[in-house]
């Protein structure tokens, strides 16, 4: 048999659930953020590499 009267925990239920997708779609934002500046920061990188290794040799 099934309860009968007002359904138990499904505010929580639903509060949790918003909350923890908003802490997933937070995450994923962050995520692309971070990887966006390991390219610049490796890119810099390689760049003032490539410099370095040019300015040698013309020397």
């Amino acid at each position: 048999m099934g309860k009968i009267g007002k359904e138990k925990n499904t505010k929580n239920k639903a509060k949790h659930t918003k909350l923890m997708n908003r802490k997933i779609k937070r995450e994923r934002e962050n995520k692309g953020v971070t990887k966006n500046k390991i390219k610049y920061l490796l890119k810099k990188h390689q760049e003032t590499k490539l410099d370095a290794v040019t300015k040698s040799t013309e020397e």
